[in-house]
């Protein structure tokens, strides 16, 4: 081994002793959050799960949680096993919300078929269901963890929700690839997003991290694909439609129809 190769073992050594954080096993991860949900919607149970009891399932997830955690242990408020004891206690109310995205998304998408259907194979189901138990794990004081999970959700749908954004009851992504919201944002009730929509920021600098730096979106707003809407101080008043391709840095007021006006000219080839 040369001094080189010493010198850059050494270094990684002492890098490692530095790192302010262990983190759990990403696909740890992405297996407890599957698991969780095929609890929650026996629809989507493979046969392996089928076969097995609730409190089974449940105690085996308790385990898996409580193994996710003690990588943090030393930044967590309190114990590993007393946190997941608390996530579990909210996971009623998680599994609530949940019921009233998946009937906004069946009620309201005319492709949907059932229930079942929307949460077996919607992609905005599944990302809107990831951010919801990671943004209960945030509320407890979890650090990195919440945020592994919203990206694996993310690298399985094209969705990226960020887990501290604040999400009202029955939200509805249609399609959704390429949503992204950002983690300050605020979303009410019965709004509905389409394929491509950014709630982001503008550009801020990094002393900015804690203000509110991405939009807010009043009740039963409609956003159609590939709109932008930008910045911590623009709020998208309640019963607004944002119309598709819209750039938005700016508030608009309650019952606002926001569009781009353009020109679109369809000729018969048989007159040229």
């Amino acid at each position: 081994m040369t001094f080189a190769t010493t010198t850059f073992l050494d270094h990684l050594l002492n890098q490692r002793a530095q790192y302010r954080y262990k983190l759990p096993s990403r696909p740890d991860a992405g297996r407890f959050i599957d698991q969780l949900m095929r609890l929650l919607f026996p629809v989507t149970q493979d046969c392996q799960s089928a076969s097995q009891q609730v409190e089974e399932t449940y105690n085996r997830l308790n385990e898996q949680l409580v193994c996710l955690f003690r990588p943090l242990a030393d930044n967590l408020p309190s114990r590993p096993e007393d946190i997941a004891d608390r996530f579990f206690d909210n996971l009623p109310a998680i599994y609530e919300r949940l019921l009233l995205d998946a009937r906004a998304i069946a009620s309201n998408d005319p492709a949907a078929v059932s229930l079942e259907e929307v949460v077996a194979v919607y992609p905005g189901f599944y990302a809107i269901a990831v951010y919801r138990i990671a943004h209960q794990l945030l509320h407890l004081d979890v650090p990195l963890l919440p945020r592994m999970l919203t990206e694996y959700a993310h690298s399985q749908t094209g969705i990226d929700i960020h887990p501290g954004a604040q999400i009202g009851p029955s939200f509805f992504i249609d399609h959704g690839t390429g949503v992204v919201v950002g983690e300050t944002t605020i979303i009410g009730e019965n709004v509905k997003v389409y394929q491509g929509v950014t709630l982001g920021a503008t550009h801020v600098a990094k002393s900015m991290a804690q203000k509110k730096r991405h939009p807010t979106i009043e009740n039963n707003v409609v956003i159609y694909a590939n709109a932008t809407i930008l910045g911590g101080n623009t709020v998208v008043g309640h019963d607004s439609v944002i119309g598709g391709n819209v750039w938005l840095t700016e508030s608009v007021e309650p019952y606002s129809l926001v569009y781009n006006q353009h020109q679109t000219d369809v000729r018969s080839k048989k007159t040229e």
